[in-house]
């Protein structure tokens, strides 16, 4: 389990507490989810099954119970038995991240591997419907369902229910950045209802942290959890934190319904990069060197390119009436150009719709002191160079899938960083840099999480987060949440 920047360390044990006040029995809303979730996945997989069957008509086969009935059983069971195996159902993954789609994702090619042994091992003809076009059916209608009912727990979690209770341990400092990691997204889960730490005089009036009681020293951690029953104790950074004391605290919770989660006190790195080894019984956190290039990589190029084409294709009659709308709207081209830095700190030219007047570039010095943007960007909310038809554009995004083509042409990804000006990355200093060892993209983690109303350091930290722990499961979950913030247009102007 991973929660800014927090890294699993011990195993959970089955949670017991829920939503109420702490140390109250509440009824237990994460087993209750996964009842749900398991629900769905055997509901969605049986319909899927049976309508591919119905559809292509195998039922009119001769021996359609042996053809049809078997296989469709032998998918079914098969299917489920992978996300069992993958423990594609534990709480600690259900509605957290990347890493649910990623279990799910490799329980269903599991799935289709072991059918296909099958399928030459008993030499049937009808096999290659199951696997070319059941398997992934099942893949995107179980996606789809377990994306709908994320969005019902995340409204429950922004409404303060589903919420794990959390004692935080550690230092008034990293507490407090603690505390308001999860103020900020409470779509994780987790909500600190106490903290024990040292004594500091930046505790508020009343023995409080940020509005959060103190209930005790640190040294008190296991007996606050064993009498109000905590689901969570977060231990972050703090010299009382020997290998000890942790191991010690971690023995007198066992029993309980905590889990432990400890800080490594290492920058962000995400889950997929982060092991842990035992050498000689200590216990190591391995950090694995980022991706840059490689098979995934590789993958990664063939989708930009084939998602690129297909999504040219689709979108070909809106692009055209976008087209006549910008001709007709205001004079000048159709098409804005301009010269972007991407992987390497190589240039290359960026196409957009035209979504100002002809030469904005050259107004915009006059526009210097009005700039509202974060850091290095120039942004105004209600620019003037900006005309009628571009303000929809713009809101919407619409200007931007002309990238496409630099998509197509391999100089952008469809997910990557944002593409900054020469000028910006002129102005980078070595950690930002560190943006340009990849190509940038499309949407990133920049454009469903505010856009242009973040602040500067946050969308750095978004960008490096994406460069260091890039995956092809982060990707499939960015252009996904890419279609709400779009629609929603939070952020654009």
């Amino acid at each position: 389990m991973r929660q800014g920047g927090l890294v699993s360390a011990f195993p959970s044990a089955r949670g017991q507490l829920a939503e109420g006040a702490v140390g109250r029995p509440a009824i237990d809303w994460e087993q209750r989810y996964r009842r749900t979730v398991i629900t769905s996945d055997t509901v969605t997989t049986a319909v899927v099954v049976a309508g591919i069957g119905n559809f292509f008509g195998v039922r009119d086969a001769a021996n359609w119970h042996e053809k049809w009935g078997i296989l469709a059983f032998g998918t079914e069971l098969l299917v489920l038995g992978a996300l069992a195996v993958s423990r594609s159902w534990s709480p600690a993954v259900l509605g957290q991240g990347a890493e649910e789609f990623r279990r799910l994702g490799r329980s269903l090619f599991m799935a289709t591997v072991v059918l296909a042994l099958g399928g030459i091992a008993l030499t049937s003809r009808n096999i290659k419907l199951w696997i070319f076009v059941a398997v992934p059916a099942i893949a995107i209608v179980t996606m789809v369902a377990r994306y709908v009912l994320r969005l019902w727990l995340h409204r429950q979690r922004k409404e303060g229910r589903c919420l794990r209770p959390v004692l935080a341990a550690g230092s008034p400092a990293t507490v407090r950045d603690l505390i308001t990691r999860t103020r900020r997204f409470p779509h994780l889960g987790w909500r600190v209802d106490a903290v024990c730490t040292t004594d500091s005089p930046g505790l508020d009036g009343g023995g409080r942290l940020d509005g959060v009681p103190v209930v005790g020293p640190l040294s008190d951690v296991a007996d606050h959890v064993r009498r109000d029953g905590y689901r969570v104790v977060a231990i972050t950074p703090d010299p009382h934190w020997t290998p000890h004391r942790l191991q010690r605290l971690a023995w007198n919770l066992e029993g309980s319904d905590a889990e432990m989660v400890v800080a490594p006190v290492l920058m962000e790195v995400a889950g997929p990069r982060l092991h842990v080894d035992a050498v000689l019984g200590i216990p190591l956190l391995r950090v694995s060197m980022p991706a840059f290039t490689g098979g995934r990589r590789a993958i990664k190029a063939v989708v930009d390119r084939l998602g690129a084409a297909v999504l040219l294709t689709l979108f070909a009659p809106l692009m055209l009436f976008v087209a006549l709308l910008v001709l007709v709207d205001s004079r000048g081209g159709v098409f804005y150009r301009q010269r972007r830095v991407g992987k390497d700190g190589r240039e290359f030219t960026i196409v957009k719709f035209r979504t100002m007047v002809a030469g904005a570039d050259r107004a915009r010095a006059a526009l210097a002191d009005r700039n509202e943007g974060a850091g290095l960007l120039f942004k105004l909310r209600r620019d003037p160079r900006v005309t009628r038809v571009g303000t929809v554009l713009r809101r919407y995004s619409i200007d931007e899938l002309p990238q496409l083509f630099n998509v197509l042409t391999g100089s952008m990804s469809l997910v990557g960083p944002r593409p900054p000006l020469p000028e910006e990355s002129a102005a980078y200093g070595p950690d930002i840099r560190r943006r340009l060892l990849v190509k940038p993209g499309l949407t990133g983690l920049w454009q469903i999480s505010g856009r242009s109303d973040l602040p500067w350091d946050e969308a750095v930290r978004l960008d490096l987060r994406y460069v260091e722990d890039w995956s092809l499961a982060l990707d499939t979950v960015i252009l996904w949440k890419t279609l709400r913030a779009v629609v929603h247009g939070q952020g654009a102007y």
